[in-house]
Formats: structure tokens, sequence, C-alpha cells
């Protein structure tokens, strides 16, 4: 039998690349992770046992599923959020088709309003891969949700430096975190927080 989750995943790719080809609008393009960047995000997601999973830029949800389907092994709840009405629209129908829409939690808002009311330590792993311009703006409330021990990924770290390259010198000069780029797809930046702020490197 076909894995209805595998079937998703291959038509979500084909319509990606197709309806990105034909649209002009920059802001209704997909703009999905490549199929090998969410094979890595499901392997982080598990070898990091997190449970508690943050996705900043739904899209039609694509790189949702893949968070969520390993997310789920444990006990896990990816809560994603996106402004567009447009994408919401899709992401929610794709995950009614895909069998994990009980672990997801599908915010339609502003990541700031987001941010306002979690608290700190809220979140396992964070993946972002939204609007490029606000990350250096978020950095402060991102360190605070994000657990001690916690991962952040960073999407477009290769394809888009330049527009990435104040956020991750400000990661990069922070003592909390270890962080490294990894040559996935479009560029994977990863960093982890230290577990105890008081034997981190200095």
């Amino acid at each position: 039998m076909r894995d209805p989750l595998k079937a998703l995943l291959q038509e979500l790719e084909a319509f990606s690349k197709s309806h990105d080809r034909k649209t002009a609008d920059h802001s209704a393009k997909m703009l999905n992770i490549t199929r090998d960047t969410g094979e890595f995000l499901s392997v982080l997601v598990r070898a990091a046992g997190a449970r508690r999973v943050l996705e900043l830029g739904t899209s039609n949800g694509y790189s949702t599923l893949w968070l969520a389907s390993a997310a789920r092994l444990g006990g896990g709840l990816v809560t994603t959020v996106e402004l567009s009405d447009f994408k919401v629209g899709l992401a929610s129908s794709n995950f009614a088709k895909s069998g994990l829409a009980s672990s997801i939690a599908l915010l339609h808002e502003d990541i700031g309003n987001v941010f306002a009311r979690s608290a700190a330590d809220s979140f396992d792993f964070v993946f972002l891969d939204t609007d490029r311009s606000r990350y250096v703006g978020w950095w402060p409330d991102l360190k605070r949700v994000l657990r001690p021990g916690g991962m952040l990924v960073v999407d477009n770290a290769t394809t888009h430096p330049h527009e990435l390259a104040a956020f991750i010198d400000l990661i990069n000069a922070d003592s909390a975190f270890a962080a490294c780029l990894v040559p996935v797809g479009n560029g994977e930046f990863v960093a982890v927080k230290a577990h105890e702020l008081n034997h981190i490197r200095t």
C-alpha cells in the first residue's frame, strides 16, 4: 500500500516547483525547503528528542510535515506560524490530508504576537524560514524561548548569505551558543544553546 504521507510530500514538491515557476509575486511563492533539508530536519528532531517544535514560516506546510512526522514519534507538537491567508489555507488542507494534524498547531498571526505570549524555555527546537529582515530583531526572543540544550535551525544560509550575515554574526558572538553551517539544500545554519550557562565557553 502506498504511504499517504510520502505521496503527499511528493505531490507538494511537484506543486511547489510548478507554482513558483509561474508566479512572479515573490510573497506568493511557496519557496519550500528541499527534500534533503526535510530529511535533515527530521533526523535532527529525532536525535534531539524534541517534543516542542516551533516553525516560523509555514508556507503550504511542506516543511511542517517533515518536522511533525519526527516530533509525533515522541508525542510532540509542531507549532507553526504563518501570516499569509492564502498559505494558511493551503497548509490547513495539506495537514488534514497528511494524517499528522493532531501533531500540528497552525497559528495564523504575526510571529511577534507568538513571542509576546511565549514563556522562557518554551521550545526544544526552532526552525526559522520566513522574513529574513526580521531575524535580528527577533534574536532576543529566539534566545529566550529556546530551552537550554535546544536547537535553532536557519534555512537559506548559503543561498542568501548577505541577508543572514548580521543575524549569524549575532549568534556566533553569543557565548551561550555553539553553531555551524551545514551544506544541505539551501544551507542550514544550526545553533545549539548551552545546557548550563555557567559552563559556557568564554
